[in-house]
């Protein structure tokens, strides 16, 4: 008796364990299948879109890209692979063993046990050939397209790793990340460029704002910095700000990014240059070593650089001002100290009929003021800057400019 419960408790834990299951190819991005180390035949799964395909008699030769690196992965399968779906554009899944390759150009490439059509595409119909490398300004009639080039992709790329870069220089130097307003009714530039935000005509109050007051599309982030510098001594922000400006010179865009930052106790131009020096020395050290394979294709893209007739913008009330000025692109960095003498403020917002609007600016000098100073640097103008692009409107995936607000 005691033999059949003993029997019976082993049945049961027997007919209760999970069955083994082969194990899952792992997923892989192009980037990572090119960089791995063990090819010894190990199962992968891959998913991309196809750049180029070659058949031979007895072989099929695929490439294909994710946007996790400038290099695509070379997928070898049987010739008897339908080849009419696998077009240039179309996006796949690959199943199959990551080999060592016995080509000079690739470390290894895919062996397919299985491909799987996700999305067809005609070839015929894209609007990107097979080969081709066509212009920037080609590009910018596909907005929703134009990602998927070498080009753009690597510029993305860049975009993407700089963003990281900036945030990681700021984080180490212990600035505090604030999220400034996009939303404000300061104009703190002074240039009257602005864009007014205002309701739908659903909801819109006749003779009445929604907010009280007129409300506008920020330009700078700068008076909000200067308000969290009485908290803060050392403050930064990175998002879109907007300019109403009537160009479609290569140089402007009506939305763009900004790095701005402001430190207190700071009396000195040369407090504030040292940190924006050593912005765009670690933000570019950092795109260089992530990403040389991409800088190197942009700089083919590189234009003659173009003089550029530099220009003061009216700033709020600066004590000493510093520009930063670059070849082809224009003022990259602009700084200043702040004015923090409340007597001599006090005086200019009477005599500007601005006391009311700015009685909170009067506030920062009456309580606990200190020396501070900022600065300001455009995102695309430093992409520019580092990568050799003529236009702006290249740098940025979604361009807004005059007569032109695509997607």
């Amino acid at each position: 008796m005691f033999g059949a419960w003993r029997l019976l408790r082993v049945l049961r834990s027997c007919s209760s364990a999970p069955c083994p299951r082969p194990k899952p190819a792992a997923k892989l991005s192009v980037r990572e299948a090119l960089r791995a180390q063990n090819s010894n035949g190990e199962r992968v799964k891959v998913q991309g879109w196809i750049r180029s395909v070659r058949s031979q008699k007895e072989v099929l030769f695929l490439h294909v890209n994710d946007g996790s690196s400038l290099e695509s992965l070379q997928v070898v399968a049987d010739s008897n692979f339908d080849s009419r779906e696998l077009a240039f554009g179309s996006s796949v899944e690959v199943h199959g063993k990551l080999v060592k390759s016995p080509a000079k150009r690739q470390n290894v490439e895919l062996k397919a046990e299985k491909i799987e059509v996700v999305g067809n595409c005609d070839p015929k119909d894209f609007p990107f050939k097979y080969k081709e490398r066509p212009p920037l300004e080609y590009l910018r009639q596909f907005p929703h397209l134009r990602c998927r080039t070498n080009a753009l992709g690597s510029i993305l790329r860049v975009r993407s790793e700089a963003t990281a870069a900036i945030h990681s220089f700021f984080k180490d130097s212990g600035f505090v990340h604030i999220h400034t307003p996009i939303i404000t009714s300061n104009d703190c530039e002074g240039a009257g460029e602005l864009f007014q935000v205002e309701p739908s005509s659903k909801i819109k109050v006749p003779e009445e704002n929604f907010f009280d007051v007129p409300a506008f599309l920020t330009v700078s982030g700068q008076l909000h910095l200067e308000v969290m510098s009485g908290a803060f001594t050392q403050v930064f922000t990175f998002g879109p700000t907007f300019r109403a400006e009537n160009s479609q010179s290569r140089r402007h865009l009506a939305e763009f990014y900004m790095v701005e930052a402001e430190i207190s106790f700071v009396e000195s131009l040369q407090d504030l240059m040292q940190v924006m020096e050593g912005l765009f020395k670690s933000a570019t050290m950092m795109v260089l070593s992530n990403c040389p394979e991409d800088v190197e294709l942009c700089h083919k893209f590189m234009a003659p650089g173009q003089k550029i007739r530099t220009y003061a913008e009216k700033q709020l009330f600066n004590v000493a001002a510093v520009d930063l000025l670059v070849p082809g692109v224009g003022e990259l960095f602009g700084g200043s100290l702040r004015e923090e003498r409340y007597h001599f403020l006090e005086q200019r917002l009477a005599s500007s009929g601005l006391t009311e609007a700015y009685q909170w600016y009067l506030d920062l000098r009456r309580f606990g003021s200190v020396p501070h100073g900022g600065f300001g640097m455009g995102f695309e103008r430093y992409l520019q800057c580092i990568l050799g692009i003529d236009n702006i409107k290249d740098v940025i995936p979604f361009p807004r400019f005059t007569h032109s607000c695509l997607l």
